[in-house]
């Protein structure tokens, strides 16, 4: 009953306070909503331009590593993978451009970030391309794989396709023509050297090995893997001479600077120091010198030999035949901590405790060997002085 007499003189009570703070919150409210929806303007507008900008993006914008320190340039798929988005291009739009959304269409997809990192990787391999944002169009190089006009066509252009990919080109560039190293060394020279970053590094290997095997550039060697060097290519040939450009801003070389060459003199291997070392030696900047008529002199030869093999800045060592005064001669360069780049046209005449190291094989039967193997001795003195770890013997420390 209290509460039945209580409820009518409470329902007209009357607050003048609680009316004026209601009005003060009220005019507070209306006179913050002009900002607040400028706001909500401001961040539309930027979240729009930032979409705009990652679709325009040739990769996407979709490339960040889990860590976000580093933004993934390699294809985060196989050749194989990515080549079904111009497949279906090709064959259901004529090979026209068309919109991100058409070409996920065409696979019966929707339009996700995941098909959208897929169309990023195509477009690293050079098999899709921008026209403008939001649209891509199949490149001739794609066409070539998927509708080759002579036996030639999809080999070739696949080969390509690798070289032209970020970091995978590189990385074949760098072992071409060797063995991969042990899993271990090679997950390191990823990580410091080409700055994959680690967590990545086991899908980098994957996306590598088998890309460069439907490309036909990986062959078994006595339970090795050998990356078979297409140099002479025009694509290859172009990516050697940039790697060789590269590698000379960051080698220090000054004038006069000599690598000793360690080989055989007898015929026909004695032939290759002017017709093979001497050429790539020059190409790299250096002074060639072997130990004959470039050093002999009056005096005990081997103290010669041994103050050449000292001062020369980096050292090339021909293994073929398994020569001993090679071999010797290596041993000193090793005991002195030079640098050394190794080269054998067989596996086998490379001792054991060398073949971890990277060391360049040749074929002589390949029309191109010659060639090839300028510019890749070339390339690797410059990159045994620029990363001296891969050529030098350290001593253990006490």
């Amino acid at each position: 009953m209290i509460k039945n007499r209580l409820a009518p003189e409470a329902k007209d009570m009357h607050d003048p306070a609680a009316e004026h703070t209601d009005a003060a919150s009220t005019a507070v409210a209306q006179r913050a909503r002009p900002r607040t929806d400028a706001l909500k303007g401001v961040q539309k507008g930027a979240r729009a331009r930032r979409t705009r900008k990652r679709r325009a993006s040739p990769t996407g914008g979709l490339n960040k590593s889990s860590g976000g320190a580093r933004a993934l340039k390699y294809p985060r798929h196989t050749l194989d993978q990515v080549l079904r988005t111009p497949r279906a291009i090709l064959d259901q739009n004529a090979g026209h451009p068309c919109t991100d959304a058409e070409a996920a269409r065409f696979l019966s997809f929707r339009l996700t970030g995941v098909f959208r990192s897929e169309l990023a990787s195509a477009i690293k391999y050079r098999l899709l391309e921008r026209p403008e944002a939001g649209k891509v169009r199949v490149t001739d190089l794609a066409k070539k794989i998927l509708r080759p006009q002579n036996p030639k066509d999809e080999l070739d252009a696949r080969r390509e396709a690798v070289l032209q990919a970020p970091d995978i080109g590189t990385v074949y560039a760098h072992y071409r023509g060797e063995n991969l190293p042990d899993r271990q060394f090679l997950a390191n020279a990823l990580i410091d050297k080409f700055k994959i970053p680690t967590d990545k590094v086991d899908e980098f290997v994957s996306i590598f090995k088998e890309t460069l095997g439907a490309a036909k550039l990986l062959e078994e060697h006595d339970g090795q893997t050998r990356v078979l060097d297409v140099s002479s290519e025009p694509a290859g040939q172009a990516a050697s001479e940039e790697s060789i450009k590269r590698l000379g801003k960051t080698a220090k070389i000054e004038k006069g600077d000599t690598c000793f060459v360690m080989m055989p003199f007898a015929d026909p291997i004695g032939r290759y120091y002017t017709t093979l070392y001497a050429p790539a030696i020059q190409k790299a900047g250096m002074v060639a010198v072997r130990a004959d008529a470039d050093i002999f002199a009056t005096g005990k030869i081997m103290d010669q030999v041994r103050d050449a093999i000292d001062k020369a800045k980096v050292l090339v060592a021909e293994l073929t035949g398994r020569n001993p005064n090679v071999l010797y001669e290596l041993g000193l360069a090793h005991a002195l901590e030079k640098p050394v780049v190794l080269v054998s046209s067989n596996e086998d005449d490379v001792p054991f405790d060398l073949k971890h190291i990277r060391v360049i094989y040749y074929n002589v039967m390949d029309p191109f060997w010659g060639e090839k193997l300028i510019t890749k001795v070339a390339e690797n003195i410059l990159s045994a002085l620029t990363n001296p770890e891969e050529a030098i013997f350290r001593r253990r420390p006490d």
